[in-house]
C-alpha cells in the first residue's frame, strides 16, 4: 500500500518530538497493510494536528469516535477499524510502558482493538485456518484453542531465560526472527494477531535495548506478514518447508541496516525468490531409506501414516483424524509404534511435553507412505 509518509515531511522539523510523532504515526498507518485497510484523509488531518502538537493523543482518540458515531453507515464507514486502530497504535508506541509477559501481550491486543472487536483482548476458544494467496489457498496450522494459554506461556517463559550475550549479529537476528515467528503462529485472537504481534516487537526490542529504523513495519507491513506465514508453513506432500529466509532478510535490514528486497510476490510457494541472503541452517537431513520391505508396516502404523501424510498434527489432531477417542489405546498401538519404527518424529524430541509438539513423517515414514499409495 503506497501512502504519503508523515516522516519524510517532518523529518526535518525544528523539534525532535514532531519527527518522532511522525514515525510513528507511519509505523501506525502503515500496519493496517496486514488486513489490506486504510486510513481515512479524515484521520490523517487529524493526526497531523496530534504531530504539529496541536492536540493530544487522546484527543486524537476522542474526535476519532466522535467521527465514527457520526458516520455508522455507508462510505464514511468504511475505514472505522484502520484510522481507530491507527490511532491506539500511535497511543502504544508513544508511551514507555511494557510488560514482557502472556499478560502484557494479552493486554496490547485490547488496547489496540478495544474500540472495535467485542474480542479485544481475548483468547479465543476455537479453532481457526485462514486462506493464503501465498500459500495458494491453504492455511499455516495455528494453535490448537485448548492450547494457547499453555503455548504463550511456554514461548515468553522461554525467551525470558534467554541471554542474547556474546551473540554475534547473525544469531542475534535469528533468535529473534524465530521468537517473534513462533509468537505470531500461535494466533491467540481471533483477529488482529499481526499487528498485534508487530506492535509487542517493537516495544520488545526497545525493551531489549535495540535501536531500529521501525519504518520496515511501515512500509513492509504486507511482506513482514507473508514472510510470519511462509516461516510457519509446511507440507510435505508438496515438498515445501518452513522457510525463515523472508523473515530472516526483515530482520536483518529492521536490526543491522542492510538493504534486502523485500516483495511479496517473491513469497509465493512456487516462485523462485532471489537467493540473496544466506538461509538459516537446517538440521540434517536423514539419509534416505530406499528399501521398499517399508511397505510392510504395521497395519495400525500404516493408517496412522495415512492420516498424516505431509501435515504436522499433534495428539489430539491425529486421534481425530483416524476417528479415535481412547488416547492409551492411540499411543499403544499407532503412536509409539510409528516412532520406534522411524516412522514418524517429534518436531520437538528434547522437550516431549512441549506445549507446542508435534508429528511429522519421516524420510522412512515417506517412502513408507508413498508405497501405501501404489
Amino acid at each position: 500500500m503506497e501512502y504519503d509518509s508523515f516522516y519524510e515531511h517532518y523529518l526535518y522539523a525544528e523539534e525532535a518530538d514532531v519527527t518522532e510523532r511522525a514515525l510513528t504515526w507511519d509505523v501506525a498507518v502503515g500496519l493496517q497493510a496486514v488486513d489490506g485497510l486504510e486510513v481515512s484523509s479524515y484521520l490523517r488531518k487529524v493526526a497531523e494536528k496530534h504531530i504539529q502538537g496541536q492536540i493530544g493523543i487522546r484527543e486524537v482518540q476522542s474526535i476519532i469516535e466522535q467521527y465514527y458515531a457520526e458516520h455508522k453507515a455507508g462510505s464514511g464507514a468504511v475505514a472505522n477499524e484502520a484510522d481507530k486502530v491507527a490511532a491506539n497504535i500511535t497511543e502504544i508506541l508513544n508511551e514507555p510502558a511494557f510488560i514482557f509477559s502472556p499478560g502484557g501481550f494479552v493486554a496490547i491486543h485490547h488496547k489496540l482493538f478495544r474500540n472495535v472487536f467485542k474480542f479485544a483482548g481475548k483468547i479465543r476458544d476455537y479453532n481457526i485456518s485462514k486462506k493464503e494467496w501465498v500459500l495458494d489457498g491453504d492455511s499455516v496450522s495455528y494453535g490448537y484453542a485448548s492450547e494457547l494459554h499453555a503455548v504463550l506461556d511456554y514461548d515468553i517463559d522461554r525467551e525470558k531465560q534467554f541471554s542474547y550475550t556474546g551473540l554475534s549479529d547473525d544469531q542475534m537476528v535469528g533468535r529473534i526472527a524465530r521468537f517473534i515467528s513462533g509468537l505470531w503462529q500461535i494466533h491467540p485472537f481471533p483477529e488482529g494477531n499481526t499487528r498485534t504481534t508487530a506492535v509487542f516487537c517493537i516495544k520488545y526490542l526497545r525493551y531489549q535495548g535495540f535501536k531500529v529504523d521501525n519504518r520496515l513495519f511501515a512500509h513492509h507491513a504486507r511482506y513482514f506478514r507473508d514472510a510470519l506465514v511462509r516461516a510457519n508453513y509446511s507440507n510435505r506432500a508438496k515438498g515445501v518447508k518452513p522457510d525463515y529466509s523472508f523473515l530472516y532478510k526483515f530482520f536483518r535490514n529492521l536490526l543491522q541496516g542492510e538493504h534486502h528486497m523485500l516483495q511479496s510476490r517473491f513469497l509465493h510457494i512456487h516462485v523462485a525468490a532471489p537467493t540473496d541472503v544466506e538461509p538459516l541452517a537446517e538440521a540434517p537431513a536423514e539419509p534416505e531409506m530406499r528399501e521398499h520391505a517399508m511397505a510392510k508396516v504395521d497395519p495400525y502404523v500404516g493408517e496412522l501414516l495415512k492420516a498424516i501424510g505431509g501435515a504436522q498434527m499433534n495428539v489430539r489432531e491425529m486421534m481425530e483424524s483416524l476417528g479415535l477417542k481412547g488416547r492409551d489405546n492411540f499411543l499403544k498401538k499407532y503412536l509409539n509404534p510409528a516412532l520406534a519404527a522411524g516412522c514418524m518424529r517429534m518436531l520437538y524430541p528434547d522437550n516431549p511435553r512441549h506445549p507446542r509438539q508435534k508429528y511429522q513423517l519421516t524420510a522412512r515414514g515417506s517412502l513408507a507412505w508413498q508405497d501405501l499409495h501404489r
